[in-house]
C-alpha cells in the first residue's frame, strides 16, 4: 500500500509551486492561484502570509512604483494602463483594467483604440530617452476584449540603429493574445530635426 506524503511535505510542495506561479505571473489573483493549485482561497492566503508574499494589490503597487521610477520617455500620467515592470531598452510590462466607459456603444466590447493606446505607450516607455516618437507601426488585432478584462501588454526591444528601436508589443487577455504590434520608436533630440 502506497503511503501518502506527510501533510507538511504536501504544504511545502504547494508553497513551492505557489512561489513559482507568482514569479512567472505576479498578476495572478488568490482565486486563480487556488484554482491552479487545487486548494482553497483561504489556504492560498495563509500560504502567502507564511511565505511573506503580499496580496495582488500590494504586489501590483510595488511593481508599479519600481517601474515608474525608471521611466524617462513619458510621464507616468501619459502611460495608458499601469506600468508594472520596466527594464529600459529591453522590455516592459503594463496592465490596463477595462471599464464600462471604454466599451463600444451599448456593448461590453472594448474600443480598439484603448488596446492600441496601451501598446503604443508601452512601446515609447520602454525606450530610454527624453523624447521618443513612433515612426511607424504594423499590427494585427487577433481577438477582442470585454469590460472587466485585464489587458496585459508586454514590450520587447529588438534592433536599435541610428536612435531607432524596433519594439514588439503583445497584448493578452488571460492566455489569449488579442493584439500584436511592431513599432519603430525614434529618439528625438534638439539637434536632430523631426
Amino acid at each position: 500500500m502506497e503511503k501518502k506524503p506527510a501533510k507538511s511535505q504536501r504544504r511545502r510542495s504547494r508553497q513551492d509551486r505557489l512561489l513559482k506561479l507568482i514569479e512567472k505571473n505576479p498578476l495572478l489573483s488568490d482565486e486563480k492561484l487556488a484554482a491552479s493549485l487545487g486548494a482553497s482561497v483561504s489556504t492560498i492566503r495563509l500560504d502567502r502570509t507564511l511565505l511573506g508574499v503580499p496580496e495582488l494589490r500590494e504586489r501590483t503597487r510595488s511593481m508599479a512604483q519600481k517601474a515608474t521610477s525608471r521611466l524617462r520617455s513619458l510621464k507616468q500620467s501619459e502611460v495608458v494602463g499601469d506600468l508594472l515592470e520596466l527594464e529600459p531598452n529591453k522590455w516592459a510590462l503594463s496592465v490596463l483594467e477595462t471599464k464600462k466607459d471604454m466599451a463600444f456603444r451599448e456593448t461590453d466590447m472594448i474600443w480598439d483604440h484603448y488596446i492600441y493606446a496601451q501598446a503604443s505607450s508601452i512601446a515609447i516607455a520602454v525606450v530610454e530617452a527624453d523624447l521618443v516618437i513612433l515612426d511607424s507601426m504594423r499590427g494585427e488585432y487577433k481577438g477582442h476584449a470585454r469590460v472587466g478584462d485585464s489587458l496585459v501588454a508586454r514590450a520587447k526591444v529588438g534592433v536599435n540603429r541610428d536612435e531607432k528601436y524596433i519594439v514588439s508589443v503583445r497584448t493578452k487577455v488571460g492566455e489569449k493574445e488579442i493584439f500584436v504590434g511592431r513599432f519603430i520608436a525614434a529618439v528625438v533630440s534638439p539637434e536632430r530635426p523631426i
